[in-house]
């Protein structure tokens, strides 16, 4: 073997095994507290996808910690407050607890109301991330991203909402604001039954609340075209109780653009049968606009934050909304295999060896 078929073999296996780590290690969680109190995130992974160094641990004030996360994981962060563990370790928390009885969470979700941030990896593509009130809200949280191709956009929702939540939506400890669906079960604010279509289930004044109030965040389980996200590449950091002086440009956070049937690009989308008429800005999140926009999607069960469904934005989002939807809520299993690079990167270093 001369030496620049050893320089050639050498230069091939570093950017195989360059590839091969990109494809492994995914993404960079990291959680950051500027909140005056300590909170306890949780972390639930979906079904198929592996745990990742922690469930549920501290994060004190202006602290923060990072976790790795492979390509293909999809999952839900949350902040859990007002905690109370004992040195055995057993416990409860105010809001956003897990039911576990400890710090960890092992595999449990949140107890609303709670404020999700809910991810998948995409394999060979995309990630797809929001910001979801449609299990309540407990504490502002914002999703930021570093590095990273396509929208990237800035998400979440910065306004204290248990300030401004309805009597009949409080918690009684006001340290949370129910869901409709929660506080009152109707299947037209869960979108359960009869309105379990974008057809039926339409934004309510709830809904519009939160919606006028965090623009970006899913309000109700059709909210679709303003509220999924997406990103390759990139690392992500949630913050709760995010400073105002750290939020991005008002660039970051105007409204995703859609595309419409007649090829215009639409930078503030509306349903194609109601729209929202939240007016409420997001004072220092760069909002600068009005809640508008109303979407489409399917809470798979009233109370879990799950969605999945059709984004109703306009007639194109209709027809592929419902696998955005379900990779943004880590229900769809519709990713790129990546065994398909690890095939070709083996194939190309066996016809290298055998040339030399």
């Amino acid at each position: 073997m001369d030496l620049s078929s050893s320089s050639s073999i050498t230069l091939t296996l570093f950017l195989a095994l360059s590839l091969l780590s990109q494809g492994v290690l995914g993404a960079t969680f990291t959680f950051v507290n500027k909140c005056d109190y300590t909170v306890w995130p949780g972390i639930l992974a979906n079904a198929g996808s592996p745990v990742l160094d922690s469930t549920g641990f501290e994060l004190p004030e202006e602290s923060s910690r990072s976790f790795q996360a492979p390509t293909g994981w999809s999952g839900r962060f949350w902040g859990r407050t007002g905690c109370k563990f004992e040195r055995s370790g057993l416990g409860s928390c105010q809001t956003g607890d897990c039911g576990s009885g400890q710090v960890e969470c092992n595999g449990a979700g949140a107890a609303p109301p709670a404020t999700l941030a809910e991810f998948t990896l995409g394999t060979g593509g995309s990630d797809f991330y929001d910001v979801s009130l449609v299990d309540g809200y407990n504490l502002a949280m914002i999703v930021e991203v570093s590095g990273g191709s396509g929208l990237c956009a800035t998400t979440g929702c910065v306004n204290d909402l248990n300030q401004q939540c309805p009597s009949e939506l409080r918690v009684e400890s006001g340290q949370g604001c129910r869901s409709a669906c929660e506080a009152f079960g109707s299947p037209e604010y869960c979108c359960s039954g009869a309105y379990n279509t974008p057809a039926t289930c339409k934004p309510s004044v709830y809904s519009e609340m939160f919606k006028s109030a965090c623009p970006r965040s899913y309000s109700y389980a059709y909210d679709d075209p303003t509220s999924t996200f997406t990103c390759a590449g990139a690392d992500y950091t949630v913050t709760f109780c995010p400073s105002m002086s750290s939020q991005k440009s008002s660039k970051d956070m105007s409204p995703p653009a859609t595309t419409t049937t007649d090829g215009n690009t639409n930078a503030n989308p509306s349903g194609s049968d109601e729209s929202l008429s939240g007016s409420g800005t997001e004072p220092g999140y760069g909002y600068g606009l009005t809640g508008s926009g109303s979407g489409s999607g399917s809470e798979s069960e009233p109370g879990s934050g799950s969605v999945s469904g059709s984004g109703s934005g306009t007639k194109a989002l209709e027809a592929n909304g419902s696998w955005l939807a379900g990779l943004a809520m880590g229900g769809s299993t519709k990713t790129q295999p990546f065994g398909a690079t690890i095939s070709f990167i083996l194939f190309l270093l066996g016809f290298l060896c055998f040339q030399c």
